[in-house]
């Protein structure tokens, strides 16, 4: 049975903090697909919202797909470690293609703190939430134990309905990647030079104070439009300040390979990808 016209065809479904932003703007570059550009997460956190929520995020375009003039997909990098996610999915949309982006769990886990650490949820150096799972953000830790919800997806769906490739390779062979997934969502891949190394979601941007942030808070949809446009970023500019992370010690960062070390050696094993480069000593990155 065909399905209907407004349904995603693929997912970008993570990992959070392995760059799956930057594979969603290389992706809107092309005029033959559309992804809304908030991450939906109905399949993880909103599912109660139902299926009339979700369809919101599609259905304006659902015509143009119809005709074959694009092709559909979304991106909510939560949806891997989520443990009913891949559930969901395989119900709703069994035919879905899958698109997964995968970093050194190591830098991941402490990218999460960062992330936190600069919203102001965290406040605590990473010693008090990357030494073990015991903590309020467990997630820091879990959500990079790939190899155990990756086993989850591979029990729901066919392995060549799921592409998986490395966050190192964007950086090196950008071209080929975007390349990669737009044959694998079936599409025409569209490449901007200029673009490639485009950083999105950085935590080296700088940015507002916590205390003015949370007083624009009640202003965010308000303000929204407003990005872009050269008054607001030249005002925004005036305010916005570089974030300094309490760093990784090297110790911690040794514990966390330790951490990973099996699940990293099953990963390889179930998926057939080279990560030596992850069993070795690495410098911390964005």
């Amino acid at each position: 049975m065909k399905a209907p016209d407004w349904q995603p065809r693929f997912i970008v479904i993570g990992a959070v903090k392995a760059a799956t932003t930057w594979i969603q703007a290389r992706l809107q570059d092309n005029p033959a697909i559309h992804m809304p550009d908030p991450e939906p997460h109905y399949f993880s956190s909103e599912f109660d919202r139902g299926e009339d929520w979700y369809r919101a995020f599609f259905e304006h375009r659902a015509q143009d797909a119809a005709q074959g003039r694009i092709v559909m997909g979304e991106k909510s990098a939560d949806y891997l470690a989520h443990p009913l996610a891949a559930e969901r999915i395989a119900r709703a949309l069994p035919q879905v293609r899958l698109v997964l982006q995968l970093r050194n769990p190591v830098e991941r886990a402490y990218s999460d703190y960062k992330m936190l650490f600069r919203r102001g949820t965290v406040k605590g150096p990473p010693e008090d939430y990357l030494r073990s799972p015991d903590n309020p953000h467990p997630r820091f830790l879990q959500d990079g134990l790939y190899a155990r919800h990756l086993a989850r997806w591979y029990d729901l769906f066919p392995r060549e309905q799921i592409l998986i490739y490395l966050y190192d390779d964007v950086r090196v062979q950008p071209r080929r990647i975007v390349e990669a997934v737009s044959g694998h969502i079936g599409v025409p891949p569209v490449f901007r030079p200029e673009l490639a190394l485009a950083q999105e979601n950085s935590s080296r941007s700088a940015i507002l104070p916590l205390s003015l942030r949370k007083a624009l808070a009640p202003l965010k949809q308000t303000i929204r439009p407003l990005r872009g446009k050269p008054v607001f970023e030249n005002m925004r500019s005036l305010l916005a300040r570089e974030m300094h992370y309490p760093p990784l010690a090297p110790s911690l960062r040794e514990q966390l390979r330790d951490f990973y070390a099996r699940d990293v050696e099953t990963l390889e094993a179930i998926c057939g990808l080279d990560l030596s480069r992850w069993k070795a000593p690495a410098r911390s990155s964005a």
